[in-house]
């Protein structure tokens, strides 16, 4: 029995992953405001760290780095790389010093969305010229936009931390 409910949660957090995926990189581009569509993965990554610790946040993080690299046309890798280190990184912290909760949560998540934007901005800055007051606005604006969604996003992958929790120990003899 135990087997087929860890089959059951890696497919409900596979289903969570793509159906935010598909919001992302497939509905808000034509739902933008202002010109900016969220970034919505990064959140992802961040809420199971926070609640599911390091293990599951850097596998999700992984996966979702992957689908941000490919509905972002970033370098190959670059998110896949930042989302497994921040996920591994977010969820060691909730696993061992901080205290798991929605406020630890929107505060990661403020952190991963600034380094996600700094790694969107680098290119053109370095690359293209670009000075970074033209793009800080942008930045800012983006995550502000992305952190509206940070309590959808929580319910849900709070719901599935709760859902993949082991049950206590009897204790038995």
């Amino acid at each position: 029995m135990r087997r087929n409910a860890r089959i059951i949660s890696i497919a409900l957090h596979a289903l969570f992953i793509m159906v935010v995926f598909v919001f992302q990189g497939m509905i808000f581009p034509y739902l933008r405001i202002a010109g900016l569509a969220p970034l919505l993965l990064p959140l992802v990554s961040t809420a199971i760290a926070v609640c599911e610790g390091r293990a599951a946040g850097g596998i999700v993080g992984i996966f979702a780095g992957i689908l941000c690299d490919i509905s972002l046309n970033e370098p190959v890798g670059v998110f896949t790389i930042i989302l497994t280190f921040t996920g591994l990184t977010v969820g060691a912290l909730a696993d061992t010093v901080v205290q798991r909760g929605f406020v630890t949560y929107f505060l990661f998540c403020i952190g991963v969305l600034a380094i996600s934007a700094f790694v969107q901005m680098f290119p053109l800055v370095y690359f293209g010229g670009i000075p970074p007051s033209l793009l800080m606005s942008t930045a800012i604006w983006q995550t502000v936009y992305s952190l509206v969604f940070t309590f959808p996003i929580w319910f849900f992958a709070r719901a599935l931390g709760r859902r993949t929790e082991r049950p206590p120990s009897t204790g038995g003899s």
